[in-house]
């Protein structure tokens, strides 16, 4: 299976000497399932995002998965790492990918994890921005929230971002799969939920086509 390459980060100046990552970069990725058992007792407050994430705040899977992606504080990135000691991670952007010890690491925010005996990556880590065990939006800085509320839990113990902070960020990209989860899931949010997330998409794309689901 192969996964759309790393979020757009033009925004970010993008070191030199990466290797490029190709047009069809090999995925193989974990189900939510095998990340929370991977990470169980890892003290650090980790949650799945993305398509997953919507997923699981629905309690079904809706569609297919290229991938998965999971968000950490980055200052806890080194316990996620050692918790996952078998995998190679790639720091990745723009297309291309460095080893961790590059400066890209500094720059960029998503980390693929490789499993070397199939060749294939299997999970995107996202190193988030924050302020000790208070969540930092990498798109806003003046938007912020405590761990204790960007992650929530599902019946089975699984970690995920809350829907209105996952969809904050497909907001970007506007892609089919973006608007089919938008779609999807702004009349599952609560009043509270729906106040927040008009909020932040007036702050961050004061022009998007979804605000007019919030006047």
């Amino acid at each position: 299976m192969t996964a759309p390459l790393p979020d757009d980060q033009s925004d970010d100046h993008v070191p030199a000497g990466g290797e490029p990552l190709g047009d069809d970069p090999p995925w193989t990725p974990w189900t939510p399932e095998h990340v929370s058992r991977c990470l169980a007792g890892v003290p650090v407050p980790w949650c799945v995002v993305g398509g997953w994430a919507l997923d699981l705040f629905r309690g079904e899977v809706t569609r297919e998965h290229e991938d998965i992606e999971i968000a950490v504080p980055a200052g806890r990135f080194a316990l996620v790492r050692e918790a996952l000691a078998t995998l190679v991670f790639d720091v990745v952007g723009a297309g291309q990918r460095w080893p961790l010890d590059h400066p890209a690491f500094d720059v960029l925010h998503q980390t693929w994890a490789l499993d070397p005996s199939t060749g294939a990556y299997v999970l995107d880590v996202f190193r988030e921005p924050h302020e000790g065990d208070t969540w930092v939006c990498r798109r806003d800085g003046a938007i912020t929230m405590p761990y204790a509320d960007v992650v929530a839990t599902t019946p089975a113990g699984i970690p995920y971002m809350q829907p209105e902070i996952v969809l904050l960020f497909k907001a970007k990209h506007q892609r089919d799969k973006d608007e089919a989860d938008f779609a999807g899931v702004v009349d599952l949010l609560t009043p509270q939920r729906r106040a927040w997330l008009g909020s932040a998409l007036r702050r961050v794309h004061p022009d998007h086509h979804w605000l007019p689901s919030f006047a």
